[in-house]
């Protein structure tokens, strides 16, 4: 009867933590994959993970950001299961594959170089917060801030970006558009 209370906790802990964060993980793996069945296949495995693994999530504190990085690996997981198949570019010339004129669907190199470009101050708060998932709070306690001073170095991260793209209006179309609205904005996070 003893064995079954450390399973009941368990469980209720696990619940509750998907109550609180499947929404989260759920945006986040969306944000990753840009494709909502995919993403809740990576939820999925993501929470899959979680269960087997909740008695070694010691702070509670720790869930959300333990939880996205279940679902980062996942998706990593994912890219690794679903390798293409590649084909020696020699090969593709000399039979003058047509596949060679295809021009690439998108370009993401100008705002990695962008990215690339920032100050460390300005790079690693926005990385912190548009790929590792954290809120203003979380980045300002890694990073020993305030939250005001990540506000603002957040606030000039974005500035700086658009300057390195030359432009003042980010293009609806662009890649760095979809990456700031998939940024759901943390001014007033807590």
């Amino acid at each position: 009867m003893l064995s079954c209370i450390p399973k009941t906790t368990s469980c209720r802990r696990f619940e509750e933590l998907c109550s609180r964060y499947r929404p989260e993980v759920f945006r986040f793996a969306l944000w990753l994959t840009r494709d909502r069945p995919i993403a809740e296949d990576v939820v999925q495995e993501t929470l899959a993970r979680a269960w087997r693994a909740i008695d070694s999530l010691v702070d509670p504190d720790a869930a959300r950001p333990w939880l996205l990085a279940i679902a980062r690996r996942e998706y990593a997981r994912l890219h690794r299961r679903t390798r293409l198949t590649t084909v020696p570019l020699d090969d593709l010339v000399e039979t003058n594959d047509p596949a060679l004129a295809i021009p690439p669907t998108e370009d993401n190199s100008d705002v990695g170089a962008a990215l690339a470009s920032l100050a460390p101050e300005y790079r690693q708060p926005l990385v912190l917060q548009v790929i590792m998932g954290y809120s203003t709070d979380e980045i300002a306690r890694k990073m020993g801030l305030t939250q005001n001073t990540v506000l603002s170095r957040l606030h000039r991260a974005r500035q700086k970006l658009r300057v390195a793209l030359c432009t003042s209006e980010v293009s609806v179309g662009s890649s760095v558009s979809r990456t700031f609205k998939a940024t759901p904005s943390r001014r007033y996070a807590a």
